[in-house]
């Protein structure tokens, strides 16, 4: 049997933050959505069923196979789960009399269980659901109340079956890793080897198994994500990895000629190409942001194309994919809940690009991410460095793009980005640059009616992108910005600030 958790997707807001929780515990874990589960659950010790923003009393509620999963092995339900299991076994789920949305605190712990180890009466957890369970499922167990929900937690007797009606994994639940941690330590006997190194080992193994003495071509962009595929590869494959930069006219101000000094002396086999010409014409009268991002990612798929075709027998497209990528792509791994964006870097190649992918870190998170870096060896300011969207600021502004524009929002975001650096703001920001709006103002300069561009200035705080609140930057740092933008970057007489988190909002404005 596997030291893996199976997270069963019913499409909740949170259920990557169940997985991030369980990896924080030094386990590994996946998501899958509920209706393809594998088959194969020897791979995993421990299953957790997520929330869902649907109801067990719909017609169409989200369904699994209950028998088949909880007589296999320990199984924690969340919410809607705790709530589906509850039905499914004989309980009554009915909509809850007041609204059970937001904090709440456990006035009843039973102590006869260990997956309320350690943790008080009193404790607080997070509620978010219209229904409630009303009676217990057939042979189970009250573990916890609230002032509201008298049945916040239970037990099916004489199995390792647990349904919460809160969320562990959610911040406001104080103890929510301990209960957690309880779940999978002592009750699942789940050992904690997910590390860094552990990851590295097995990574590289498996690359040099599968890519053998295969031809790797990586697209680099001078980021962690790339950055660290590329060290993982090298290891695998040394000399048969093949790095290009691409210089596709979107990105920041001198980062060409940077992100090639920065790759000398890491032993890598890189390669710069200009194809900005070919995004523009691309580009040229493109304004929806969908599309922008696919002609984007055409354009990067013809780039790698034309330059694999110059090295003899290339066989593998190697990319810098990470976890919330996909999640984001494809509905959360193909759930139910809604796809936010496509990634230009996520699905398949075309039927004429004759090349397989391989994406080494397609099942971290970025914060994940920057520790496997670490423990690589890699410099830490490329590990430092800000996330930068891989259609770059083709996303950052909004409308049709052109060479002019680019230029301006190149301006604005170095001023920015370099003021941050020189306050000793940077690395208390997780991801920060600017926006062109496809919209003029009025403004008055030098006595002189301008009537100039708009460009909005962002910068968040996050820790794998998945969810992110906006900094509340000093308003004299913002002031001098500010100046430096309109008294520095022609065609610009005004700069707004985004205060908008995520979600409702996007990080990105496209």
């Amino acid at each position: 049997m596997g030291n893996n958790v199976l997270i069963v997707d019913f499409g909740s807001q949170y259920t990557q933050l169940i997985a991030r929780r369980v990896r924080e515990l030094n386990i590994y874990s996946e998501i899958h959505p509920f209706n393809k589960i594998p088959s194969d659950l020897n791979r995993y010790k421990a299953i957790i069923l997520s929330g869902s923003p649907f109801s067990v009393r719909d017609k169409n509620a989200p369904m699994i196979d209950f028998d088949a999963i909880i007589n296999s092995k320990p199984v924690l339900a969340v919410c809607y789960g705790a709530q589906l299991l509850a039905k499914e076994k004989g309980g009554l789920v009915l909509p809850s009399n007041i609204r059970e949305y937001g904090r709440a605190n456990l006035d009843y712990i039973s102590n006869d269980n260990c997956i309320f180890d350690n943790i008080s009466k009193g404790s607080q957890v997070w509620m978010s659901h219209g229904d409630t369970i009303k009676n217990l499922p057939n042979n189970s167990t009250l573990l916890a109340s609230t002032s509201d929900v008298e049945n916040a937690a239970f037990r099916i007797n004489d199995k390792d079956i647990y349904g919460l009606q809160f969320h562990p994994e959610v911040y406001h639940t104080i103890d929510g890793k301990k209960i957690l941690e309880n779940f999978l330590l002592k009750i699942s006997k789940l050992k904690q080897d997910w590390t860094p190194d552990s990851f590295i080992d097995q990574t590289v193994s498996f690359l040099k198994s599968e890519l053998k003495t295969d031809k790797v071509i990586l697209g680099l962009s001078g980021g962690v994500d790339s950055t660290v595929a590329a060290v993982l590869l090298n290891r695998a494959i040394g000399d048969n990895l093949h790095c290009i930069f691409v210089n596709n006219g979107l990105l920041r101000k001198n980062e060409f000629e940077d992100v090639l000094d920065q790759y000398n002396g890491m032993n890598l086999n890189v390669k710069g190409i200009d194809y900005s010409s070919k995004f523009y014409q691309a580009l040229r009268g493109i304004e929806d942001p969908e599309l922008k991002r696919k002609k984007i990612g055409k354009a990067f798929i013809d780039a790698f194309n034309f330059e694999s075709k110059k090295i003899k027998n290339v066989k593998w497209l190697a990319q810098g994919t990470i976890y919330p990528d996909v999640i984001e792509s494809i509905s959360a791994t193909g759930g139910p809940s809604a796809t936010i964006k496509s990634h230009h870097n996520v699905g398949g190649l075309p039927s004429y690009m004759k090349l397989k992918v391989v994406e080494p870190l397609k099942l971290l998170f970025k914060d994940e991410v920057r520790r496997v870096g670490y423990h690589l060896k890699i410099n830490p300011e490329i590990l430092g460095r800000h996330p930068f969207p891989g259609p770059g600021l083709g996303i950052r502004i909004l409308g049709e793009i052109d060479p002019e524009k680019v230029k301006i929002l190149q301006e604005v975001d170095s001023i920015f980005i370099n003021s941050l650096k020189q306050e000793g703001l940077y690395d208390k920001v997780w991801q920060a640059g600017a926006m062109l709006l496809p919209i003029k103002s009025v403004g008055v300069m030098g006595d002189e009616r301008t009537y100039e561009r708009c460009v909005v200035l962002r910068a968040v705080e996050s820790t794998d992108g998945m969810t992110a609140d906006w900094v509340n930057l000093p308003y004299d740092f913002l002031q001098n910005v500010s100046n430096k933008i309109i008294n520095r970057v022609k065609g610009v007489n005004r700069v707004v600030y985004d205060i908008s988190s995520k979600p409702p909002a996007t990080i990105e404005w496209e």
